[in-house]
């Protein structure tokens, strides 16, 4: 399973209805190392299922949204828990540093 595509409508309910932490990436089609960190961030997705809403939010399509989340780098990781942003990761550089920002960003 990958992470799937959120569009704002979508971002609002997952983080509303989910009693499971969500992690979305904010990229865009055009971002190269958005295109490169994509198949580990499925892996994420894969590995995370039970545990984890794993989305995608293309800033193009929904600059507002990206605007109002105050993203200023792709791309960035923000795990949500209760609705809320809890921590972020900007440019992650592997599957591995994505894995230990989930146990430390979990465990608090």
């Amino acid at each position: 399973m990958s992470a799937i595509n959120l569009n704002a409508e979508a971002f609002r309910t997952a983080l509303s209805q989910s009693d499971k932490p969500v992690l979305v990436e904010f990229w865009a089609p055009w971002c190269t190392y958005c295109r490169r960190i994509g198949p580990a961030y499925d892996k994420i997705a894969e590995q995370y299922a039970d545990s984890l809403i794993v989305g995608k939010v293309n800033i193009d399509d929904e600059a507002a949204l990206s605007r109002q989340e105050q993203i200023e780098v792709i791309p960035t990781l923000v795990l949500y828990q209760n609705g809320q942003a809890i921590a972020s990761l900007v440019a992650p550089e592997s599957k591995a540093m994505i894995d230990q920002f989930l146990e430390e960003s979990l465990k608090k």
